[in-house]
This record gives C-alpha cells, sequence and structure tokens, in this order.
C-alpha cells in the first residue's frame, strides 16, 4: 500500500493541531480560571412557607408571623455577615443606598454568621406584637417581639388616608465584616416587609 503526499500533509497539519490544542491548554485553563469573576452577596427574605410570597402584612396583637431571612455569600471567599433587624413607622429612616449608607435607627435584633463561598444560609425571623394601642387617628406599637425577645419601640403611626392604614416597615441590613478595618461595615443591601397594623388595636 502507497501513501500518497497529500496524506501526510493532512496527516502532519491534524497532528500538528492535536500538539498545539494540547501543549496550550495548561495555558487556556490559566486564563480562563484567572478571569476576574463579579463579587457579591444576596439578601432575602421568604414567607412563612419558604418560597417567596406568603408575607404577613395585616398584623395583629399578640400573633406570631414567621418569615425567613437568606443570605448568599459570592464574594470569592468565606465572610462574615451581620443582620441587623429595625422596625420603622412611615416616617422612620430607612438606609440610602445612593449613598451607601445604613438607617440611622438602632437594631433591635441581630443574627452573626460565617458563611464560606458559594453557600447559602437561611433562618426564621418570628415576630409579634405584644403592646399596641390605638386613639383618633393614630397607632402605637408599643413593644415588638423578635425571636422570643421582647423590645420597647415605642412607633406612632398616623392612619394613611389614601392607603387605608396604620403602616410599619420590619426591614433587615446586611453588614460584612472589613478585615482591614477590622469592623463590620454595611453591605449596602437590604429587606424590608410593609405590614398594616390596622386590625391590631
Amino acid at each position: 500500500m502507497r501513501i500518497r503526499l497529500e496524506d501526510l500533509k493532512i496527516l502532519f497539519i491534524v497532528s500538528s493541531l492535536v500538539g498545539v490544542l494540547a501543549l496550550s491548554s495548561p495555558v487556556w485553563s490559566t486564563l480562563l480560571s484567572s478571569r476576574p469573576s463579579e463579587s457579591f452577596s444576596e439578601l432575602y427574605v421568604l414567607g412563612s412557607n419558604r418560597t417567596i410570597g406568603g408575607y404577613p402584612f395585616n398584623v395583629r396583637v399578640n400573633e406570631t408571623y414567621t418569615i425567613y431571612l437568606g443570605v448568599g455569600n459570592h464574594m470569592g471567599s468565606s465572610r462574615y455577615y451581620v443582620l441587623y433587624v429595625k422596625f420603622r413607622n412611615q416616617t422612620g429612616p430607612l438606609p440610602n443606598s445612593t449613598a451607601e449608607a445604613p438607617s440611622s435607627l438602632p437594631p433591635l435584633y441581630e443574627y452573626r454568621v460565617v458563611i464560606p463561598d458559594g453557600e447559602v444560609w437561611e433562618a426564621p425571623l418570628t415576630f409579634s406584637f405584644p403592646r399596641v394601642s390605638r386613639f383618633e387617628d393614630k397607632c402605637l406599637v408599643e413593644a415588638i417581639t423578635i425571636n422570643g425577645v421582647t423590645f420597647n419601640v415605642d412607633r406612632m403611626a398616623v392612619w394613611d388616608v389614601n392607603a387605608s392604614g396604620y403602616y410599619y416597615q420590619l426591614f433587615v441590613e446586611l453588614w460584612i465584616y472589613d478585615q482591614e478595618d477590622g469592623a463590620f461595615k454595611f453591605h449596602n443591601r437590604f429587606v424590608g416587609l410593609w405590614l398594616n397594623a390596622t386590625a391590631s388595636g
């Protein structure tokens, strides 16, 4: 059997290509693995069934409500987080995302957790309102119980004519430990639930 010159050329080209690909594969894998990826953390809240939806809204005195908080770490390494639970009326300050500043309201409750990179943490948050009073067009939430701990808050809401209710917001800020500064910093993420206390008086 005779081998033609054209067959040798094709065999030489194919084997050269295979050799080049084999030699360059470590270089490509290094380049691809060292590409910068976006680092971020996610903060979310789920309803009582651990799904999106089913969030409490119309709240009553001494009824217990459960939601679930979640944090996902996509920062490239393990991170130490703190979640601050806060409570406000319609005029209380929220975090300022543009200025990357937290709310000036004091935290009532906190979760501290270390999350490995690529992992997600979830935990229940239960809350109730043991003391609420109403008079004229005002509603006063005197206390809120979070995960079995009661906090005096004395938050007053005025009747909202347009939305027909007394509105409050339970919200959670995400903070992250900054190793350079040796302190927690607001991570510019927060989630909240609007609550109508009209039926709670």
